[in-house]
């Protein structure tokens, strides 16, 4: 008997934290304005994608002391924008990226809570940890935390506004007109919690919402990032979207459930994914050079260069050779607020490396940045990239993807209106949303109000 086929997930990145935008293609809009926002949103659900996802910036980062501005320098509120999308849609979720480092539990989980009942159950909530002390520099008492305790908070944070969200059954507001009763529980919203990060007691003011608790997801890749995705969230927001890398994280993931008693369909794995789309699969090719091009200017080349080599390189020919110098290994690092750094642990490995597949391939600094870092996930006509991602998701290489365009606002048309129609015409996406709730979409279950 051949395996059923898996209904795959799509959803839409509103990117800006990040070089993937080329802000500088004259079909690039703001990045503030809400049209563009608007636009994305209706784009997605249109196409009846899951939900919309927006990243977080929480500090311009720097680079040599000056604002890093060669990608797009700044973000509204993330509650705003999400908001005031929960106006102009109707199925689409809606997904923020809000930190368990600098905030506090009641006043996120009144956020969501009020974001899942203006939106009639769409909300979901991205769980992430801080990294660095210059990001914490823009919190009170530097919102910095060590390594060893940021999953630890974490962990106490998401269990904490677990317990907000549970303060409330749902059946508390009786609103009886006649007898005068609203609540026909007095204790409805009353909390207690004492651990190692929060000592907090009162009561929740916001009832249970449609969903109970957002959609949690969990965006770490490390072993520590995993477990915690294992442990409670309902999908994990992957960056290994190759083919053989997929199912290999995939496997890891799935694995660890049953330690926690759940099953695998209870967190979906759901990689991050840019795409350029064309006529043939040559035509494609062509343009994916084009914007790999794009992305990275000369001078993006060389500060990209610099979270390795640890040095002021401007004087260097982005079109030119490596630098002959090796990375500074000792000095702060010459790059604040962004946590690609963290990837090149070996900087002096890393460089001999790059000197050798430079002279290999006769590779300037900009060319090599750009083969090495910016390839897109999927390029091709619309029919080779619906049949890779669908042989993808049947492979267990993901059950889904987040899509990444490289122009907003409408870098997401194309593939609503050429690619969507497809997947559904292969019976492996929805032709219509079948329920109202981002649960609904995803296919996950309702929560109960004791354990996750």
């Amino acid at each position: 008997m051949s395996k059923p086929l898996k209904q795959i997930h799509l959803a839409a990145h509103f990117p800006g934290v990040n070089n993937t935008t080329v802000w500088s293609d004259p079909e690039a809009g703001s990045h503030i304005e809400f049209s563009s926002f608007a636009h994305f949103a209706r784009t997605a659900e249109r196409a009846k994608f899951d939900f919309l996802f927006l990243a977080e910036g929480l500090r311009l980062r720097e680079q040599g002391g000056k604002i890093y501005d060669l990608d797009v320098v700044g973000r509204p509120d993330t509650f705003t924008v999400l908001a005031a999308l929960a106006a102009v849609t109707e199925r689409l979720g809606l997904t923020g990226t809000i930190n368990s480092t600098f905030n506090e539990p009641y006043e996120v989980a009144r956020q969501f809570a009020s974001l899942d009942h203006l939106s009639a159950g769409r909300a979901a909530w991205n769980v992430v940890t801080s990294w660095d002390a210059f990001t914490g520099e823009n919190f009170r008492r530097g919102g910095f935390l060590p390594k060893e305790e940021r999953y630890s908070r974490a962990k106490e944070f998401l269990a904490t506004a677990n317990e907000l969200f549970d303060s409330w059954q749902g059946d508390e507001i009786a609103a009886d007109q006649e007898t005068g009763t609203f609540l026909s529980d007095a204790k409805a919203g009353a909390f207690v919690h004492t651990g190692q990060h929060f000592d907090i007691e009162g009561r929740f003011n916001v009832p249970r919402s449609p969903q109970g608790r957002p959609v949690i997801f969990q965006a770490g890749d490390s072993d520590e990032g995993r477990e915690f995705a294992a442990a409670g969230a309902d999908a994990i927001f992957s960056r290994h979207a190759t083919l053989d890398a997929g199912q290999a994280f995939y496997t890891d993931v799935k694995s660890r459930l049953a330690t926690y008693g759940r099953r695998p369909d209870q967190l979906l794995i759901l990689p991050a994914a840019s795409f350029v789309l064309g006529d043939t699969d040559a035509e494609a090719e062509e343009l994916a050079k084009e914007v790999r091009r794009q992305q990275v200017s000369g001078a993006t080349a060389l500060k990209h260069l610099e979270f390795v080599w640890n040095r002021d390189l401007s004087a260097y020919d982005p079109e030119g050779p490596l630098p002959d110098i090796d990375p500074d290994v000792d000095g702060t690092h010459i790059s604040q607020g962004r946590a690609q750094v963290r990837m090149y642990r070996d900087p002096l490995a890393t460089a001999r490396a790059w000197r050798e597949l430079a002279a290999a391939n006769n590779w300037s600094i900009r060319d090599l940045v750009i083969e090495t870092g910016n390839r897109q996930n999927f390029v091709g006509s619309p029919a080779t990239v619906a049949r890779t991602i669908n042989e993808y998701v049947q492979s267990d290489a993901a059950d889904g993807f987040i899509l990444v365009p490289h122009i907003t606002p409408t870098g997401l048309d194309a593939f609503a209106d050429r690619v969507v129609p497809l997947l559904q015409e292969q019976g492996v996406f929805r032709a219509d949303y079948e329920g109202t709730t981002l649960r609904d979409h995803l296919g996950l279950d309702t929560p109960g109000l004791t354990g996750p």
